[in-house]
């Protein structure tokens, strides 16, 4: 079952029951705060948690990796204001059909303005903001932008469910009979994503049109973006299932599911075939014959929300990330105070090469107790008397294994190959 007050943009999911999983060992929310990945206070509110330093760390390493790959996908980056005039949203069809999932206006100057729900609104007035011709199709937009839901309380938790999302989203503009081809490379352009991060979904989900006024009301629309999305999902060899009720208000979209070591499912990525906005905001191109043609918008986010994912990292890895993720990549550590100037190097070493490094010195504690309360950083560089004499350093692996002694160079290459970020 599944949380109908899905956001268009942002996959929903059932609200987070952490507090009743009291023996799951992975919970996010505590891992969270046991490792100062994030944490919350209630003077800045309810599901709206901050990031400390080393999961800001994990989220930017995140943030890095999409943007190069959106690149390397023809995707140009942009960025809109988290917030609009009511206008906007009763223009793309947000204000009628979310708005009891939208923060309430606030007015300034006779006007009345609104935290954004979603970024498409925005992503088509930049596409509208200049003419287009076909030879500028398709227009691959991308921004990771912030936008806020007006969750009621019983539902927030962690990072998983939250008034204030940051999400990796983007929007191709293109020609209707290239929209499959497109929603394609989005499903491909996702999975190396997957891939990249070390998870696997746990099966794709077609969601339709439901009862009620909750939905645009033209069956010719939505079957046509159903053909869509149906006929790139079997061309694909992706195994479905189909959810009623479960698509976006304007148009139906391919939820990829991933289940949490608890058994928890929810979704990270979607992918969308809108027929609607392009014609709402009059959206034209000038076609190869001269006349003017409307687009349709494939909105898709290869990951999903900074929050969402990171919750479901944390509990996949329990805190032991990949080496391009980990907060920390490797630490120096001195064995006595003799030996501090020489890891300080190498530390220096590691910074200039662009590593994510840190020193534990003999001031706190005993080596071995150093060891353990660094025990899931990917890398422990180990330097006593004899590797500081030599210019050496050991380098300890999370598992247990050793490489080394190795010249510091070598040691910080060797590292910083192993640590780098999928291509």
């Amino acid at each position: 079952m599944h949380d109908h007050r899905d956001h268009p943009d942002h996959p929903g999911e059932q609200p987070d029951r952490s507090d009743d999983r009291p023996g799951h060992p992975r919970d996010h929310r505590r891992l969270g705060r046991e490792l100062d990945l994030f944490d919350t206070d209630p003077l800045i509110g309810k599901g709206l948690p901050f990031w400390l330093p080393a999961g800001a760390a994990v989220r930017h390493a995140v943030e890095d990796y999409v943007h190069r790959v959106e690149r390397r996908a023809g995707y140009r980056h942009v960025h809109s204001p988290i917030m609009g005039k009511r206008e906007l949203y009763e223009i793309s069809g947000h204000w009628a059909h979310y708005r009891q999932d939208m923060f309430p206006p606030m007015v300034l100057g006779g006007e009345e303005f609104v935290l954004r729900p979603s970024l498409c609104p925005h992503h088509a007035l930049i596409f509208r903001s200049r003419p287009r011709s076909h030879r500028d199709l398709p227009l691959r937009l991308a921004e990771l932008g912030g936008m806020h839901r007006a969750e009621l309380s019983g539902v927030l938790g962690g990072l998983s469910r939250v008034r204030a999302i940051q999400l990796n989203d983007g929007h191709v503009f293109c020609a209707e009979e290239d929209a499959g081809r497109e929603v394609a490379e989005a499903l491909a352009l996702i999975g190396r994503a997957h891939r990249a991060l070390g998870i696997a979904a746990s099966g794709y989900r077609l969601s339709l049109r439901g009862g009620g006024d909750k939905y645009i009301d033209d069956p010719a629309m939505w079957g046509r973006a159903e053909a869509i999305l149906r006929e790139a999902l079997e061309e694909c060899g992706l195994p479905y299932e189909e959810a009623e009720g479960e698509g976006a208000f304007y148009g139906p979209k391919i939820d990829i599911q991933f289940t949490d070591p608890s058994g928890r499912e929810s979704t990270l990525s979607t992918v969308q075939v809108d027929l609607f906005q392009p014609g709402r905001f009059g959206l034209e191109y000038i076609g190869p014959d001269q006349r003017m043609r409307r687009p349709v918008m494939v909105h898709r986010s290869v990951v999903g929300s900074m929050e969402r994912l990171a919750a479901h990292l944390i509990e996949v890895y329990g805190g032991a990330f990949p080496a391009w993720l980990a907060p920390v990549q490797v630490v120096a550590l001195p064995v006595s105070e003799a030996e501090v100037p020489a890891a300080g190097e190498f530390l220096r070493s590691c910074e200039e090469a662009g590593l994510r490094a840190e020193l534990s010195g003999p001031e706190r504690g005993t080596l071995g107790a150093r060891v353990r309360d660094h025990r899931l950083v990917p890398y422990q560089a180990v330097v006593g008397p004899r590797e500081a004499a030599a210019g050496l350093v050991a380098l300890r692996l999370r598992d247990g294994s050793r490489r080394g002694p190795l010249p510091l160079a070598e040691a910080v290459a060797l590292v910083g190959r192993e640590a780098a970020a999928p291509g």
